[in-house]
């Protein structure tokens, strides 16, 4: 039996249906589900931006309120995608049966959690989508290279997506998820130089911000919106590809091992 939980995972096109019903449902609430993502992230940036990036200089060669819309914009995305793969997908798993009714249906665990994990993705892109327009608003970007941000939108939702979902197939209640945030989601907002630049943490500190996710995401987009070109990219990219995919594959083991019982 425990080979079965451990086979490799074999999603089919089909999941594309489990990620067009979520769509369809989230296009029903579509307007305050992204003034929800979009506010509070926006509120953050402006305050700070420009109440305490009053108070200070330049911050590695740029305004305060642009260093912190670099990482507004990963930590956007990466909190829209974990909010989806956390309480949205448990929801659906847990509590609507959702998952449950699909599986009678042509369509594997495998599509299931492809689907979820498509669409937690799709979520931070519209996210990250908002955050940046405001940066496009206050004149925060200095070429046309902002616009890979999109697309590494994508990458951090894909990212946290697949880390979020190993919690929802663990979780017996929505009470369990304030762990995950408590000992993951908050430590990397404050360590991975989305306010400040790590190079402020101690040595160790800053050994460990390097090990983490979003530091990763942070380091390319804060030089692409001050329109430079960012050092070491195939190693940020295959960090933030390899926590997706490890996710996923643990993610699915374990909602196998949850539902296929």
């Amino acid at each position: 039996m425990a080979a079965s939980y451990l086979r490799v995972p074999r999603p089919s096109l089909r999941s594309l249906h489990v990620w067009r019903r979520n769509f369809m449902v989230w296009r029903k609430l579509a307007i305050p589900s992204m003034l929800g993502n979009f506010a509070d992230p926006a509120f953050y940036m402006l305050a700070l931006g420009y109440g305490l990036g009053s108070l200070l200089p330049a911050v590695e060669g740029m305004s305060y309120i642009a260093f912190l819309a670099a990482g507004t914009i990963c930590y956007s995305t990466m909190n829209t995608a974990t909010f989806e793969a956390l309480y949205s997908a448990f929801s659906r798993m847990q509590i609507q049966r959702t998952w449950d009714a699909i599986l009678n249906a042509p369509l594997s665990l495998d599509d299931i959690v492809t689907g979820e994990t498509l669409w937690a993705a799709t979520k931070s892109v519209f996210s990250g989508v908002a955050i940046l327009v405001v940066v496009w608003v206050l004149g925060l970007a200095e070429s046309w290279q902002v616009l890979w941000l999109i697309p590494l939108a994508l990458l951090i939702g894909l990212c946290f997506a697949g880390m979020g979902l190993i919690m929802t197939a663990l979780a017996p209640n929505y009470d369990f998820f304030m762990y995950y945030f408590t000992l993951v989601v908050t430590p990397m907002t404050l360590l991975c130089g989305v306010f400040f630049p790590v190079t402020q943490l101690p040595g160790w500190l800053q050994a460990v911000s390097a090990a983490l996710p979003l530091s990763h995401a942070v380091a390319i987009a804060r030089p692409l919106l001050a329109g430079d070109t960012p050092t070491g990219v195939p190693l940020h990219l295959a960090v933030l590809a390899g926590y997706g995919f490890v996710g996923f594959n643990i993610a699915l083991v374990l909602a196998r091992r949850r539902l296929l019982r």
